[in-house]
């Protein structure tokens, strides 16, 4: 398992040029909609 979550598409546009931002851990530069968001895993499994 590597250390950081690799999205495979944009959240906001779609599109899958994305590149590694130094903004934050787990921060992706979208090239095409010119944003940049986060990623941050919560948990596995069913709530209870």
């Amino acid at each position: 398992m590597s250390e950081r979550a690799v999205p495979f598409y944009c959240p906001y546009c779609g599109d899958e040029d994305l590149r590694p931002a130094e903004a934050a851990h787990g921060a992706w530069y979208c090239a095409s909609c010119l944003r940049t968001f986060t990623l941050k895993m919560i948990g596995i499994g069913v709530p209870s």
